[in-house]
């Protein structure tokens, strides 16, 4: 058996110097005997996937609700293939793998039915009520809302691993670290989370948007990114079965993470740091694309907002989930005794509102399109 000393040794010996090492984690907030095989960043990881809140990131939206089809992304196999990404990346650069991919698992729990759309209403719901963000509602998760130990409440991660939750940002996510050390930036394994979060997204929504048929091969002529993988691969004519498709993405995913190691590389090499504080206490991060491919990139998000996150099936079904959210939203709050006693229960620690915002925030896409139907059509039983 290895013992987590041994593991810890092996990190100590193996990982680059601006890595954040087991042996050097601030601990926990509470008392919590460590096991004798495993990390403290293993046991987190071990910790998210038992949870409630990652079970449900399955039956949760990324951009195609989930009775549009078995096919589509979900937040779960998003979350995947972003911990999937960030091990690939750690790994190259000599970071924790481990604690990527715990942040990785983490950085979506938050997240409530209906993607972007269904974060966008509760955030204007609940403004005058200390509002919502997916990214602090993580937090609440690992920290408070998961019962599942007597002795504390949430999960009782490590500083490590909750400063990587709280520091998670991308182009559409800002991170509000107030908490933890705001005046220095994300550790290297925070950092490469946000980057395989974002190469993710952006990389599986356009399969999606092809699968979809919203997207087509003539509408992406023009797009630099998609002019070399058509060319690299030899694609001769517009017609895109399954396995071509497939074959795009995957080398797309391939040249966005090796431009992200290498350029990431030589950021770290010319920054000259020596420790994972120093690299903390940089005045801009590490991670990053080259100029020419930030360029790409930038150029095929934009494409996708207008031509994907706007189209009108989507928003179509952006509006459904405002509706659906804010009913139940107003009828709770209208009359909380609706709500199931174990939440009513919650009402007098959390405050009316929170509770409500929480409960919601939990539900899937199916769970809230079941209950706004018991809610509003007569015909169904409560």
């Amino acid at each position: 058996m290895y013992t987590r000393k041994q593991l810890e040794e092996f990190e100590e010996s193996n990982l680059a110097p601006y890595a954040t090492l087991c042996k050097n984690t601030r601990g926990r907030i509470h008392p919590d005997n460590e096991p004798d095989y495993r990390t403290c960043f293993q046991r987190d990881r071990d910790r998210i996937l038992h949870t409630t809140a990652f079970r449900r990131l399955e039956h949760k939206t990324q951009v195609f609700i989930t009775h549009e089809g078995d096919y589509y992304r979900t937040r779960l196999t998003h979350t995947l293939e972003v911990t999937q990404i960030g091990r690939t990346v750690a790994r190259a650069l000599g970071a924790n793998e481990d604690l990527t991919e715990t942040i990785c698992l983490a950085h979506d729990l938050g997240h409530p039915a209906f993607g972007h759309s269904g974060e966008v209403t509760l955030a204007r719901l609940m403004k005058d009520y200390g509002g919502f963000d997916h990214n602090k509602q993580s937090l609440r998760i690992v920290t408070e809302l998961e019962k599942r130990y007597v002795e504390f409440p949430g999960l009782n991660l490590s500083w490590e691993v909750l400063e990587g939750i709280v520091k998670h940002e991308t182009e559409y996510d800002i991170s509000d670290a107030r908490a933890f050390n705001p005046e220095l930036r994300g550790h290297l394994e925070a950092q490469i989370s946000n980057a395989a979060d974002e190469l993710a997204y952006t990389s599986h929504d356009l399969d999606d948007g092809l699968r979809s048929s919203m997207i087509t091969p003539q509408m992406l002529e023009g797009i630099e990114l998609w002019e070399i993988l058509v060319s690299e691969l030899g694609i001769k004519n517009c017609t895109l079965d399954d396995l071509t498709r497939h074959c795009l993405i995957r080398e797309l995913i391939g040249m966005e993470v090796s431009d992200l190691v290498k350029q990431t590389s030589e950021n770290l090499r010319k920054s000259r740091v020596k420790s994972a504080l120093e690299l903390q206490q940089l005045d801009h991060n590490v991670i990053g694309f080259s100029e020419e491919m930030h360029t790409r990139n930038r150029q095929l998000k934009d494409f996708l907002f207008k031509k994907l996150y706007r189209h009108y099936r989507v928003m179509r079904m952006q509006t459904k989930a405002d509706r659906i959210i804010t009913s139940l939203f107003n009828a709770y709050q209208d009359e909380p005794q609706i709500l199931p006693n174990h939440v009513q229960e919650l009402i007098a620690d959390r405050g009316l509102e929170r509770t409500i915002c929480d409960y919601i925030a939990g539900m899937t896409d199916r769970f809230a399109i079941d209950e706004h139907q018991k809610l509003y059509d007569p015909t169904l039983l409560p």
